[in-house]
């Protein structure tokens, strides 16, 4: 195959990843992608393969970020974008080093974009694990997978039907019926890798919480730059809470359990010395309205000099009971490194403060009206697509897994679809209920079997009711996800060995 085919490929294969994650949702695509990268590397130069995947990864992450830009500007987005696409490329290079004898290598090429997603989700600067390949499977049948191996080795699965049957187009290539035969084996395997997880269990029982989830949306004329009175966006949440307790009052709606607020609810400091107490007294009426906790999100600078995104557990005729400030801080977002770089590329960059990160896994145990209590696994925002973060939190004990999120920053673009695609995937990785609560949508309330039972759309105002089930059960990935990794990275390894030992033989 000549260079100009095989980069054109790999650009066909990077948007066919793209059309895989929402909203597109064209799950198999995913698949044709890892297919097309496969074929365009195989018997390539390094130097064919690492442009190769450049281009695939251009053709992917370009229109899938382009959210990025909606306040930030066109020069951030690309910048993004690129440093992404990097890591397609190492691939593409590595691809084509471990299959310069021109066969497509399944296993190989899939444990290989497992060591490249691995690499992209904690580098550089603690990385962004956004658009992995198993986050496009939310509505796939390959979603079981998760269970058994986590997020990671759902990856490798769809990594690996592509490369079975780019080896299956490769056979077909041939004339002899030999060829032919082993292609449709192949081909067969392929699509038994597909359909066999639908068969796996996807546990669902447990005992009941009745959620009450608030989406207040954006005020008229308020913007990320707060140009709304303080003040005005808690209003929101209170209000609509105390609207609630009328109607369960009324017997207009169920008694909730638990109600929860998104990320940034509350626009007041509840921890500011000179106007906290105040901002608590401000949203108690409808928790002591109905004698049942609130959990929220807020911003606090409290008594330093950084910003704190955290989560408060609001208790009826006690207040703040408990918090949990956010780990995992999003580079560019909640941190900016390179800040003089950065300056030249978007005014936003001043605007945003080096927060201050929290040091305690997010774990929340919440007492409910009728006596039990509910171990919260808490993600904020983008924590849900960081795995140390999910798995500590049900490694704690979660029973219920809660994102709450703003998504305000990305207007009206996918990232608020991709968001919530990667919490229902969550929800089947572990065997957890997810309340995925924004400010602007998209919400939702997530089974732990990945069908979301009640969702919103974008900038809307609605409240979410439903009964979720509490689930203490581990899911096998709990075991197995950390070894996903190592493993790939040990098959890399033996086939890099491999062609080193055939060398020196031939030499």
């Amino acid at each position: 195959m000549r260079w100009p085919l095989r980069l054109l490929l790999a650009a066909l294969g990077g948007g066919a990843l793209y059309l895989a994650f929402p909203s597109h949702d064209i799950w198999p695509l995913a698949v044709v992608g890892c297919a097309v990268l496969a074929l365009a590397t195989a018997g390539a130069g390094i130097r064919v393969g690492l442009v190769a995947g450049l281009l695939l990864g251009l053709a992917w992450y370009t229109p899938m970020f382009v959210w990025a830009s909606t306040y930030a500007g066109a020069a951030p987005w690309i910048a993004m974008s690129v440093a992404s696409a990097l890591y397609p490329a190492a691939l593409g290079g590595l691809l084509a080093l471990l299959q310069r004898g021109g066969r497509v290598r399944p296993v190989v090429g899939a444990a290989a974009w497992v060591l490249m997603e691995y690499a992209r989700s904690v580098t550089p600067f603690g990385g962004f694990p956004w658009a992995r390949l198993g986050f496009s499977q939310a509505d796939s049948p390959m979603l079981g997978v998760a269970a058994l191996l986590s997020v990671a080795g759902l990856g490798f699965v769809v990594a690996l039907v592509g490369g079975l049957l780019a080896l299956a187009l490769q056979h077909l290539a041939h004339r002899p019926q030999p060829r032919r035969a082993r292609a449709l084996g192949l081909a067969l395997l392929a699509t038994g890798l597909v359909l066999a997880p639908a068969a796996l269990p996807r546990p669902t029982g447990g005992e009941p919480v009745q959620v009450a989830a608030v989406q207040g949306d954006l005020p008229p004329d308020f913007t990320r730059t707060l140009s709304a009175e303080r003040g005005t966006m808690l209003q929101r949440y209170t209000s609509m809470t105390e609207g609630l307790a009328t109607d369960v009052a009324d017997g207009a709606a169920p008694a909730p359990d638990l109600v929860l607020w998104p990320e940034g609810a509350s626009d007041l400091d509840p921890f500011a010395p000179d106007g906290g107490a105040a901002a608590v007294a401000r949203m108690m009426p409808g928790v002591e309205a109905l004698d049942a906790p609130v959990v929220l999100g807020a911003t606090s600078y409290g008594t330093g000099d950084a910003p704190r995104n955290m989560v408060l557990e609001l208790q009826p005729g006690q207040g703040v009971d408990d918090t949990y400030q956010k780990i995992y801080l999003a580079p560019f977002g909640e941190r900016m490194p390179l800040r003089p770089v950065m300056r030249h590329l978007s005014e936003w960059v001043d605007r945003i403060p080096d927060w201050e990160p929290g040091t305690e896994p997010g774990v929340m145990d919440v007492a409910l009206p009728d006596g039990r209590q509910v171990r919260l696994g808490l993600g904020i925002c983008f924590e849900v697509v960081v795995d140390a973060a999910v798995r500590d939190a049900v490694a704690g004990g979660a029973e219920l897994l809660v994102v709450p999120t703003s998504n305000a920053w990305f207007g009206e673009g996918d990232e608020a679809a991709q968001h919530i695609a990667t919490s229902r995937v969550r929800a089947v990785e572990y065997g957890r209920s997810v309340v995925h609560i924004s400010n602007v949508g998209i919400s939702g309330l997530i089974h732990p079997d990945g069908w979301v039972g009640e969702e919103t759309t974008l900038f809307s105002q609605a409240l979410l009711e439903g009964e979720l089930p509490l689930r203490s059960t581990p899911t096998p990935a709990l075991t197995t996800g950390p070894w996903v990794v190592p493993a790939a990275a040990l098959v890399v390894v033996a086939a890099l060995l491999g062609l080193v030992v055939r060398r020196r033989s031939a030499d």
